[in-house]
């Protein structure tokens, strides 16, 4: 790992997340390759998201789908919007190969929606790969803190 990678892996992660917060969907959407799977764990340690059932678990398909519903707000469950604001911490790059990085982060994001306000923490683990140049999203997976609570209304992507 050298510092470069690093501190391009922390911008693209930081970059994210600003996405994420404003409400970019479609941009969102476009750092992930075509491939692309986003995994939110129902579990603490769950090894895969087929032998038990997951909290969210898209493909690129179904996470176009996801920013559809957010963008038109046809989803009742989406309306209102929520207004969140995530901070991403603690990069570090866990493998490295002639594709891409594995990087692990921290994360805390608050979520105010309908006079309530929720707040979420946990760990997020991607995949990047380079595409033309740019790194991608190849995997994200989020593991949740409380990812085995009773988890009202997850809307809006982590």
């Amino acid at each position: 790992m050298t510092a470069d990678e690093l501190r391009a892996a922390d911008a693209f992660l930081t970059h994210e997340a600003h996405l994420l917060d404003s409400a970019r969907w479609e941009e969102w959407l476009g750092l992930f390759t075509a491939d692309a799977t986003y995994w939110v764990p129902a579990k603490i340690d769950q090894a895969d998201p087929h032998g038990h059932i997951s909290l969210m678990y898209d493909d690129r398909r179904l996470l176009e789908t996801r920013v559809r519903r957010l963008t038109a707000a046809i989803a009742h469950a989406a309306t209102p919007r929520a207004v969140a604001t995530r901070q991403v911490t603690n990069a570090v790059v866990l493998d490295r190969d002639a594709a891409g990085l594995t990087v692990r982060s921290k994360f805390t994001m608050v979520e105010y929606r309908r006079n309530a306000q929720r707040i979420f923490a946990g760990t997020y683990v991607h995949r990047l790969v380079r595409a033309g140049g740019d790194l991608k999203i190849a995997a994200k997976r989020v593991n949740l803190v409380n990812c085995e609570s009773e988890l009202e209304g997850l809307v809006v992507p982590f």
